[in-house]
């Protein structure tokens, strides 16, 4: 086991009770996972998790008799949220797993930081940080994380075999942190990439919004497709112009809009809204974006707002379709348009459903007009039903 005395965890007066609290019965308690490990990255940290030697019952004692609240959220698991000035920190129990099934486990409690940290996915997550910063490494993670090398703990076939999301996890946490993949790891995930078929979508939507959402994940999505595990889990989908759209984000800018919605729709995977169970404004976003990749800048301005525009632009300067000189200046003017025709132009000639469909046919003739065409002539066209085949007429029987 290695320590050293390298991290300066932030400060934090109510984690310095919760850690004071539980090491007043003598148990161990310390800092583990995403907090220590962006900590030495420099990265922003913020969750603070708690591992300890402490069983659920000796936790929820020695808080309350520091004054702190505690809340038994996964107690069966060894997890309960301790409350220190308003905030909460999950503590759990160090322990090991006894049985797996790909989604749960059954575990056991140990009093040996060992068994907790030979449970954990990655190398870099498997890392421990005392009050007083003294850094506890005991699967060799601060060599990896030095070199940003993602790595299992232990092998990464058994590892994957206790939760297969730990698979969409791999290439997650190589979008954000790694630079380079273990190659056993790799393996392992087009070996056992079958296993994701037992995992909800949900939950796969989930992490890859997350894995989309790094700032460079062209590399982490390329392995992944090159794995087999993309197009599984969004059939369809092609990442071959991803890196130019990082390219295209850092040269104007991400706009503003979440930049994982415009990644995916980049990728154009059909049924994308299924595959990762998106919500209903997460769809209509995809569908937005494209519809307004064809169609010119100042149109899809006008249609959907400037942000979906200009979403649309990066993504087709992506697909080398990139419009004319001059889109920021489209995008504006057809932001900046309002439809001339109305509802009280046509009436009371034409009235019910007639009138919505001329409207509707007026302003898409406008828009294909570019904006061109004058309130008589739209009036024109709205009032002629022949585009409709001759139906609607212009007065409701």
């Amino acid at each position: 086991m290695t320590e050293v005395l390298t991290v300066a965890l932030p400060q934090d007066p109510a984690l310095d009770r919760v850690l004071a609290a539980l090491s007043a019965g003598g148990a161990q308690a310390l800092v583990v996972g995403g907090a220590v490990r962006n900590t030495l990255l420099g990265e922003p940290v913020s969750d603070i998790d708690i591992a300890t030697s402490a069983r659920p019952e000796d936790t929820i004692r020695l808080a309350r008799a520091a004054g702190l609240r505690t809340v038994p959220t996964g107690i069966d698991h060894g997890t309960v949220t301790v409350i220190a000035d308003g905030r909460g920190y999950e503590v759990t129990t160090f322990r090991r797993d006894v049985e797996t099934d790909g989604r749960r486990a059954v575990v056991a409690f140990s009093d040996d930081i060992r068994d907790d940290a030979r449970r954990r996915d990655f190398t870099m997550n498997a890392l421990y940080a005392t009050a007083t910063g003294r850094i506890v490494d005991p699967v060799g993670g601060l060599p990896d994380l030095a070199s940003r090398k993602l790595r299992f703990v232990g092998d990464a076939r058994d590892r994957i075999r206790e939760d297969y999301l730990r698979i969409l996890r791999f290439f997650r946490f190589l979008a954000w942190y790694g630079r380079e993949a273990d190659l056993q790891a790799l393996a392992a995930c087009h070996e056992l990439r079958g296993g994701l078929a037992g995992i909800s979508r949900e939950r796969i939507g989930h992490e890859m919004r997350k894995l989309l959402s790094a700032p460079d994940p062209a590399h982490a999505v390329r392995l992944m497709a090159e794995a087999g595990v993309l197009p599984l889990i969004l059939p369809g989908a092609d990442a071959g112009d991803l890196p130019e759209l990082i390219e295209a984000e850092q040269d104007f800018g991400a706009g503003a809009l979440p930049i994982w919605p415009r990644r995916l729709a980049l990728l154009g995977a059909p049924n994308a809204t299924e595959a990762l169970r998106l919500s209903r404004d997460e769809t209509r976003m995809q569908q937005q974006l494209a519809e307004a990749q064809t169609l010119s800048p100042a149109a899809a301005a006008y249609r959907f707002g400037p942000a979906i525009a200009a979403q649309s632009v990066l993504i087709r300067t992506a697909h080398d379709d990139a419009p004319a000189f001059g889109w920021c200046h489209e995008i504006a003017r057809g932001a900046g348009m309002t439809f001339p025709l109305s509802a009280a132009d046509l009436m009371p000639d034409v009235k019910g459903a007639a009138l919505g469909r001329g409207l509707q046919r007026a302003e898409r003739a406008w828009i294909d007009s570019d904006f061109t065409l004058s309130r008589d002539q739209l009036r024109d066209i709205a009032r002629d039903p022949a585009p409709d085949g001759g139906k609607g007429g212009t007065v409701d029987a």
